[in-house]
């Protein structure tokens, strides 16, 4: 077996502490820019990453297998239809047998206590790759942005306009711990769970944040440095289609509403987009939308997150 040090999972923007996320957004700056290019000199030599994804991917599942290839190490993607896991082989032995022979795994499932699972018997380090409820790691990334247009993350006003889902539960965490004033307009019924909110209000007043939960989007944006949205349908809610875009018709980023924004926010988007639903056409294109700098930033910030966990 594999001689470790005492391991460290990323479930939730909340595994790390606000110096932490701050030294990673730095570092992520840092190999972006070229500064201290010590850092990317193969610091995962010899390293090997598994992905394990019950769901589609693009930049999640790119990103982190080309840091891993630039960084010096290797991965290996793990469709669950490909081995035992698809013949009833449960997590706790899959989970303690690729444990022996990789180094991390990044879990791509459903519900959130399915990747508490895989941590809880993995005696390497996990990294939720997205679950219905959590995606730190575009979290970590979109603050990786806000500093790289911004200038600094702490003083900043962000309106979220959409769902209550992953991204807003992740984003609520983020803003929480550093120190954000972060508006989330939702249509009535669609907020994001209380027991996050009601955790991140408390982490919030420790670092000079704020968290308002709204139902008017052009009041969230008023005088917003960043405007953030994201698809109203999410992956396994395709049958509920029709009935969203029904309640989120208001919910749209388009220009009406960036013009309540500050003249030089910034338009934020995780994609994958719908033009023409929660986002129009030149709002993407706009000098104000950052978006593809957004998704770029995810390789950027994996890399420092991989050094961060396997080094």
């Amino acid at each position: 077996m594999k001689k470790r040090n005492k391991k460290r999972d990323f479930l939730t923007v909340l595994d790390f502490s606000q110096e932490e996320v701050q030294t990673l957004i730095e570092r992520a700056f840092e190999i972006k820019t070229g500064y201290k290019d010590e850092l990317i000199e193969y610091p995962l030599r010899g390293k090997t990453v598994g992905l394990i994804f019950e769901k589609q991917s693009t930049r999640t599942r790119i990103s982190f297998e080309v840091a891993a290839f630039q960084l010096g190490g290797h991965s290996i993607y793990l469709s669950p239809e490909k081995i035992q896991m698809s013949r009833g082989e449960g997590i706790r032995e899959t989970a303690r047998v690729l444990s022996r022979y990789v180094d991390c795994l990044v879990i791509r499932t459903f519900e959130h206590r399915t990747i508490e699972e895989w941590a809880r018997y993995a005696t390497i380090p996990v990294i939720n790759g997205l679950t219905d409820t959590h995606h730190p790691c575009q979290i970590l990334s979109d603050l990786l942005t806000i500093y790289e247009k911004k200038g600094k993350i702490q003083d900043l006003t962000v309106a979220y306009i959409g769902d209550g889902n992953n991204i807003a539960h992740s984003l609520i965490e983020g803003s929480a711990l550093m120190g954000i004033r972060l508006r989330v307009a939702t249509p009535p019924g669609f907020e994001p769970l209380e027991e996050i909110v009601k955790k991140s209000l408390d982490i919030a007043k420790a670092s000079n944040g704020s968290i308002e939960i709204l139902t008017d989007p052009e009041y969230a944006v008023i005088d917003a440095d960043v405007v953030y949205t994201d698809t109203w349908i999410s992956m396994g809610q395709e049958e509920e289609s029709e009935r969203r875009k029904r309640s989120f018709k208001r919910y749209q980023v388009n220009m009406k509403l960036m013009e309540r924004a500050r003249e030089d926010a910034i338009i934020m988007h995780c994609l994958p987009a719908h033009i023409g639903e929660e986002i129009t056409e030149d709002m993407i294109d706009s000098p104000q939308s950052v978006i593809f700098d957004q998704a770029e930033n995810r390789l950027h910030m994996q890399k420092a997150l991989l050094i961060m966990l396997l080094r």
